[in-house]
Order: structure tokens, then sequence, then C-alpha cells
């Protein structure tokens, strides 16, 4: 068996961080600029609680940074790479197609 290399286990952090859906929405979201934990749960249809979780998840990973205003937080992406990585994520699943979705690993279960 191969050791996993110490900075290949610091991807596989960051990928972690960014494989639920609802993380991903956030993300998105973020993109378009500041969001407050209410306006994400009425843009994205999501639980306050599930909202909190994501970006309690995103900010642990350093990929969302958060600002007191008030009595909220403001939270926004700390990084602009993180848009390039999803843009090149999106073109790989373009030129890929079903293959992503339906690997027996990690894709998802189309009950077929």
């Amino acid at each position: 068996m191969t050791a996993v290399q110490p900075d290949m286990t610091a991807g596989a952090a960051l990928f972690r961080g960014l494989a639920d859906p609802a993380r991903l929405a956030i993300v998105r979201h973020l993109a378009l600029g500041e969001h407050r934990v209410v306006d994400l749960t009425a843009h994205l249809g999501l639980a306050q609680s599930t909202v909190s979780g994501h970006l309690a998840c995103l900010k642990d990973c350093g990929l969302v940074t958060a600002r007191a205003e008030g009595r909220a937080s403001l939270y926004a992406l700390a990084r602009p790479e993180l848009l390039d990585l999803l843009t090149t994520a999106e073109r790989l699943l373009a030129a890929t197609g079903d293959s992503v979705t339906l690997c027996p690993v990690s894709g998802q279960d189309t009950g077929a």
C-alpha cells in the first residue's frame, strides 16, 4: 500500500469541503457578494441551521470569511481563486458528461 503524501491530504480536505451541493450553492451565491445567513436562507430555500452549518464548514476550510455588522455577520468568499477552481471543474464536468455522475466509487446512485 502506498502512503498518501501530506500535500494530497490537504487537497482532499479542500474537495471534501466542497463536496456538498448546498455548500456549492452557497459558494456560488457568495460569488455575487457578501450575504447574511438570512439572505442565503431566503435565496437558497434552506433552513437557517443548515446554512449556518455549511458556512461554518466553509469557514473552517478557509474558503469563507465573516465580518460582524451590527448583530449579523456578513459572509464572503475568502479567495477569488475559488471561482477559478469551480469554473475549471464545470468545464471538466462538461467534458466528461455522465462519467463522473455514474462513477461507481464517488458518483451519485441513479437507481439504474
